[in-house]
C-alpha cells in the first residue's frame, strides 16, 4: 500500500513539474515590451524584445507601429550595432501641446529596424530594440504596438492581435505597454521625468550572447522539475526504509 502511495506521489510531482515547464516556456516566446508598465505622462525607455521562434530561419527585420490614436510627441531610437532604424511620421488630426506651449503637428507612427549584412537574430536567440518615449498619453491605460517580424526565408509573423482581459491570449498578441496613474507630488501635481532621463534609463542593448536569458530560464525551470522529482523520490525512499524497519 505504501509503495502504491509513493508511486502516485512521484507521478504527481513529475506531472506538476511538466506543467511548470510547459507554461513557462511560452512566456518569453512572443514579441513583448520590456518593462511592461510605465506611468501616464512620463518620459520612459522601453525595449521591444524579439525572440526568434523559427528552427531554421533568422530574423532580419522588425516593424513596430505606434498607436496613431494616442500619439507620443517625442520618439527616439537607441543605436544598435548591426541594425539600421528608420522612422515614419504621420500628420496628426489634432496637434499635441507640449509643456513649453509648442504644438506638435506630426508624430512618429512607425519604426523599422533592418539588419545589416551579416547581422541577424538566429534561432534560439533574442534581441532588444530600445526606444525612448514621452510624454506618454494620459487618456488611456494601455498602448498597443502592432509589430511585424520578418525572417530571412520570407516568412512574416504579424504580432497584431489585441489581448483582452478575461479571454484566452491570442496566438500572435501585439506588444502592449500598460499605463498607470502618475504619482503626485505634495501639491497634487503629477510628476514626470525629464526627456534625458529616459535615455539614461534605457536598458543596455543585447549583444551576440542574447540567447542566454531564455536559455537560463529554461535551465532554471528544468532545475525546478528535477528538484520536485528528487524530493518525491526522497520521500519514496524514506517511506521504504520506514516500512522495512517496521
Amino acid at each position: 500500500m505504501r509503495s502504491i502511495t509513493s508511486r502516485r506521489l512521484t507521478a504527481a510531482a513529475l506531472l506538476a513539474g511538466s506543467v511548470v515547464l510547459a507554461t513557462a516556456v511560452p512566456a518569453f516566446a512572443h514579441v513583448t515590451v520590456q518593462p511592461g508598465t510605465a506611468a501616464q505622462g512620463d518620459y520612459t525607455a522601453v525595449s521591444f524584445r524579439v525572440p526568434d521562434e523559427s528552427d531554421t530561419a533568422s530574423t532580419t527585420k522588425l516593424e513596430v507601429n505606434l498607436p496613431a490614436d494616442h500619439p507620443v510627441a517625442s520618439v527616439a531610437t537607441r543605436p544598435l550595432p548591426g541594425w539600421t532604424a528608420t522612422t515614419e511620421k504621420t500628420k496628426l488630426a489634432a496637434p499635441i501641446k507640449t509643456d513649453d506651449g509648442d504644438e506638435i503637428t506630426e508624430a512618429v507612427t512607425k519604426i523599422t529596424w533592418t539588419a545589416d549584412a551579416g547581422t541577424k537574430i538566429a534561432p534560439g536567440q533574442f534581441q532588444d530594440f530600445t526606444v525612448a518615449l514621452g510624454p506618454l498619453p494620459t487618456d488611456t491605460d494601455k498602448l498597443v504596438f502592432k509589430a511585424l517580424q520578418t525572417y530571412d526565408d520570407g516568412n512574416v509573423v504579424r504580432w497584431i492581435e489585441d489581448s483582452k482581459e478575461g479571454q484566452p491570449e491570442p496566438q500572435h498578441p501585439a506588444p502592449a505597454l500598460t499605463l498607470t496613474k502618475a504619482a503626485t507630488d505634495g501639491d497634487g501635481h503629477g510628476s514626470s521625468a525629464a526627456p534625458g532621463a529616459a535615455a539614461q534609463a534605457a536598458p543596455p542593448a543585447s549583444g551576440s550572447a542574447a540567447s542566454s536569458d531564455p536559455t537560463a530560464r529554461i535551465i532554471g525551470v528544468i532545475g525546478i522539475v528535477v528538484g520536485i522529482a528528487g524530493t518525491a523520490l526522497g520521500v519514496f525512499g524514506l517511506r521504504r526504509r520506514t516500512g522495512t524497519q517496521s
